[in-house]
């Protein structure tokens, strides 16, 4: 994983179309897993992806009201399907990219009800060997393109 990978503030353009930031991010999901499983590892691999990659949200939104509503990734978020061949293969890929950050979500993590005990079962298991039911990719347009290509959308 690569020291730092984020937006630097004079790259963050929130009135600009999300194609034009430099960086892209995607969360690649098992096809195969039942939908409140796959929105699961969704949900975790992007909390783990902000909590690492700095500048992907945007400021909070103010409705007419004045409630506030806490920012969203303003340059964007596609969740694409993969198989659990192809999410191992992603994995390598972008974690030997220059400049590219990962996050994945283990099938383990969906397994245990304790979290020492997840990671000890991710501890015990070689990483070739890991059956994952997520990963989030983040990096420059490119080499993102590159590592997905052409999966479809979830």
């Amino acid at each position: 994983m690569p020291e730092s990978v984020g937006f630097r503030p004079d790259e963050i353009d929130t009135a600009a179309p999300t194609r034009s930031a430099r960086l892209k991010w995607v969360i690649v999901v098992d096809a195969a897993l039942a939908p409140g499983i796959a929105v699961n590892a969704a949900a975790c691999v992007a909390a783990a992806t902000q909590a690492h990659v700095s500048g992907l949200l945007g400021s909070a939104a103010v409705d007419a009201d004045g409630g506030e509503h806490p920012g969203l990734p303003w340059a964007g978020c596609s969740v694409l399907a993969a198989t659990a061949e192809q999410l191992v293969g992603i994995r390598a890929k972008a974690e030997s990219s220059e400049g590219v950050f990962v996050s994945d979500m283990p099938v383990a993590a969906q397994q245990t009800r304790v979290y020492d005990e997840y990671l000890a079962t991710v501890a015990a298991t070689a990483s070739p060997d890991l059956l994952l039911a997520a990963v989030s990719v983040v990096g420059p347009r490119n080499r993102v393109d590159r590592i997905v290509g052409r999966l479809p959308l979830l």
